[in-house]
């Protein structure tokens, strides 16, 4: 006898082509998630995932007449019409897979908390948003049935800062890109890649002055890649005097991607808070090596496969680049530990984890 069909319903009014981590998150889980026998998934998208936008969905895609770039339109729904459409289109669980879930229980929820932001640093959030995502967040952890952590430190911040029980959540971590990784082809000029939004927690700021530390004579490349439109960072690259060290690339597509970190020396992640850091597993599994911030998650993902420093000394930054620069056989070890740690992180993984909380969410 074969077990009944679960029918997930995934709230994607958040996919827009421009929101980072949690896009990434989506197509590749939700593929891994699909190829499991006996899960139907139906997509609820916004306006931005019409026509080819949304081809790479792997199941039935429904739109509401709202943009994912209207803040105020995403917001009210996800909280109040995403559950009820799910539950008209028989769904049997709904997966909100970018932290924000219903204001209300229309049926079984799972919801993925990438990070805790609003709620340990809310002066980290921008634009004077902090105390309505603050309160956005702790209503959905509170209606979600379950809910799924992309690493043990954020599963911990879940239950101290939110009083949800362990029992209700589970830990996913996140999958390496599948495929070969290209060659190496080094560039002319020795250069670090770093990329994110520009979001002070990201602590680019930092980074830029660490890079006017390191004498000119073997000062690498700075490339930053992650900000649309103007990029904030500018007046700092020029405060220091660095427009012939650091290239403010903007967003770039996968394949511009591919080629910085097929050419780069290194990835420089100089954070001050993450949920997992999915660009340490990124550049790792292209073989990159990787320098990143000293805090209790990035040795959750990277182990001993990258390079800590203090992400609070600009110093200290600059020493790590330093000696990754001047010494291939640190680069060369660093490349193999990491293409080593990416092997056991997969998404098919990340989809078992995932999947098993939705059927216990869901009963089945």
């Amino acid at each position: 006898m074969t077990s009944a069909p679960l029918r997930v319903a995934v709230e994607l009014v958040y996919f827009t082509g421009r929101k980072g981590g949690t896009e990434s998150y989506a197509r590749r889980l939700l593929p891994a998630l699909a190829a499991h026998p006996g899960v139907e998934l139906v997509g609820i998208g916004g306006r931005e995932l019409r026509g080819p936008q949304g081809a790479w969905f792997p199941g039935e895609l429904v739109h509401l007449p709202v943009s994912g770039e209207n803040r105020v339109q995403w917001a009210a729904a996800v909280a109040f019409a995403v559950g009820p459409r799910a539950r008209l289109l028989g769904a049997d669980v709904l997966h909100c897979p970018a932290n924000f879930g219903p204001a209300f229980r229309a049926l079984p929820t799972v919801v993925t908390v990438h990070d805790l932001l609003p709620l340990k640093h809310p002066e980290w959030v921008p634009g004077g948003r902090s105390e309505g995502v603050r309160r956005l967040q702790l209503r959905t952890i509170k209606v979600a049935d379950r809910l799924l952590a992309d690493s043990a430190a954020t599963a911990a911040d879940i239950t101290t800062l939110t009083g949800r029980r362990p029992d209700d959540v589970d830990v996913a971590l996140l999958g390496a890109p599948a495929g070969a990784r290209g060659e190496r082809r080094p560039s002319a000029r020795p250069f670090l890649l770093a990329g994110g939004n520009r979001m002070p927690h990201k602590n680019f700021a930092l980074l830029i002055e660490a890079w006017s530390l390191i004498p000119a004579a073997e000062r690498p490349l700075l490339v930053l890649t992650g900000s649309h439109g103007a990029d904030p960072l500018r007046d700092e690259v020029e405060r220091h005097g660095l427009h012939d060290d650091v290239l403010l690339r903007g967003w770039v597509d996968a394949a511009e991607l591919a080629d910085l970190y097929a050419s780069a020396t290194g990835y420089v992640f100089p954070t001050l808070f993450e949920g997992f850091g999915l660009p340490v597993v990124e550049a790792m599994a292209a073989g990159c090596p990787v320098l990143g911030s000293d805090i209790e998650v990035l040795h959750e993902v990277g182990d001993t496969a990258m390079t800590y420093f203090d992400p609070t000394s600009a110093a200290e930054i600059a020493a790590a680049v330093r000696r990754l620069v001047g010494d291939p056989v640190l680069q060369d070890q660093l490349r193999r530990a990491g293409l080593a740690r990416v092997r056991s992180l997969t998404w098919d993984r990340t989809a078992r984890s995932t999947l098993t909380a939705l059927r216990r969410a869901a009963g089945h």
